[in-house]
């Protein structure tokens, strides 16, 4: 399981990266434009770890909120 949290299953999740051009109205401007819309994935915050599971130590792909809650018994 590439790219994915061992605990949660947080996985990649798609956007959009927007190009706004132009100065915006409240600046005295006739506001901001959308010139370029490109689509983009947002990675989750993986760490490969040394896990206690179920008695034994295993390495396990993980996200970073899943260890700072606990979630995780490290080796």
């Amino acid at each position: 399981m590439g790219r994915a949290c061992e605990i949660c299953g947080k996985s990649p999740m798609t956007g959009n990266r927007i190009v706004r051009h132009g100065l915006a109205k409240k600046k005295g401007g006739i506001g901001l434009h959308t010139t370029g819309i490109t689509r983009r994935r947002f990675l989750p915050n993986l760490h490969r770890i040394r896990a206690r599971v179920g008695g034994g130590v295993v390495r396990i792909t993980v996200c970073a909120q899943c260890i700072r809650a606990g979630k995780v018994v490290k080796a």
